[in-house]
């Protein structure tokens, strides 16, 4: 059979991709090339550690600047709150106006569905509340040390709660964290610039994001499955939760004496922290999407050691070599416990089922 001859690109496309003729294998198959996929997912992994380490800054400044000198770190999660509400509800609105846009669910907002998301809530306001007041009283730097109990608390939780044991090796993993974790804060006293308030919401955070991890798998059946319906009710209930929080602790006084309130720089920055918050929900369900829960998990634990980094060189610290070395021994057990129950999971799946392949007595 006579073939038409290649034209250069199509030959430098074929070696690129590793096709084997003109249509190509991948084509045919309908996989993307190689090359595609991998600058797919190296743009997206880039774009989420960016959008990631960028809202750790962003918020680090807006909590604790000496600048803008605002005390009031539960009005800064209200408003982030405010605007995710917000975007769920214009792109909802867009993807009905303007249908083949934007893929985002219909939302209506059902009181029904909201009061049995409201258990829910309540551990998702103490999580990111407990996030930011940890953030707002540790440096950037012990940030990631001060929130890395979350992996301990979700073995404990999942055997408390779910009734689910967990191997050595992964136990072992948990205590190299637990080590990490207390190193971390032994040397940051030693360094006199220990905060045992912020260590003491890093710890309450991180239990938060355990819960929140158990109890969001129970809800979601009451939002159809959707994790963007069940992003837009959260908020909901988080913008009037915090309403009466507002006013028993005070904020809105503080919020009245502030200088910079009529400042267009302030509410840029506000908005801007608003939108890297709902921003790292949708690149970490585009992570998981283009990689996979593992690479996901590894990914964070890279992104974590390169904040650390940044933020040591950005404020200009030093650090001496047992704080770094706790901060290894948290991203390390980290990993390690990822790479143990990827592990377990493939195992779990590979190993056959009782008398698998054998024919039963009674079978004809």
């Amino acid at each position: 059979m006579n073939r038409a001859p290649l034209k250069r690109s199509r030959i430098l496309h074929m070696a690129l991709t590793g096709a084997s003729d003109a249509s190509g294998e991948a084509e045919a198959s309908g996989e993307k090339p190689f090359l595609l996929r991998a600058l797919q997912i190296a743009l997206v992994v880039s774009l989420y550690w960016v959008i990631s380490i960028s809202m750790v800054f962003l918020n680090k400044y807006l909590l604790d600047s000496p600048s803008l000198r605002l005390d009031a770190p539960i009005f800064v999660t209200f408003y982030q709150c405010l605007v995710t509400t917000l975007l769920c509800k214009g792109l909802s609105t867009l993807a009905i106006c303007c249908p083949g846009t934007v893929d985002f669910p219909t939302l209506h907002l059902d009181l029904g569905v909201a009061r049995t998301v409201l258990p829910l809530s309540a551990v998702f306001i103490g999580m990111i509340t407990f996030n930011n007041l940890c953030l707002k009283y540790v440096g950037v730097a012990f940030y990631n040390v001060g929130r890395s109990l979350t992996t301990v608390f979700n073995v404990l939780l999942s055997y408390l709660l779910l009734k689910q044991t967990t191997s050595f090796y992964a136990l072992l993993t948990c205590g190299i964290i637990i080590g990490g974790f207390w190193l971390g804060v032994d040397q940051e006293g030693a360094e006199g610039t220990l905060s045992l308030m912020g260590t003491l919401f890093g710890v309450l955070a991180s239990l938060c994001v355990s819960l929140n991890a158990i109890y969001t798998k129970k809800v979601l059946l009451a939002v159809d499955g959707s994790i963007w319906r069940l992003t837009f009710y959260n908020n909901v209930n988080a913008c009037v939760l915090f309403l009466p929080l507002l006013l028993l602790l005070g904020e809105l006084r503080a919020l009245r004496d502030f200088a910079q309130l009529g400042s267009a720089h302030f509410w840029g920055m506000m908005t801007l922290g608003g939108l890297f918050g709902f921003a790292i929900g949708y690149v970490t369900g585009l992570q998981i999407k283009f990689t996979s829960p593992l690479t996901h998990n590894v990914s964070g634990t890279a992104k974590a050691c390169a904040q650390t980094v940044l933020a040591v060189l950005y404020y200009e610290e030093t650090k001496s070599f047992l704080w770094w070395t706790s901060n290894m021994m948290v991203l390390g057990g980290s990993s390690a416990y990822t790479w143990v129950r990827g592990w377990e999971m493939k195992k779990t799946q590979e190993e056959p089922s009782p008398k698998e392949g054998e024919k039963s007595p009674l079978a004809v």
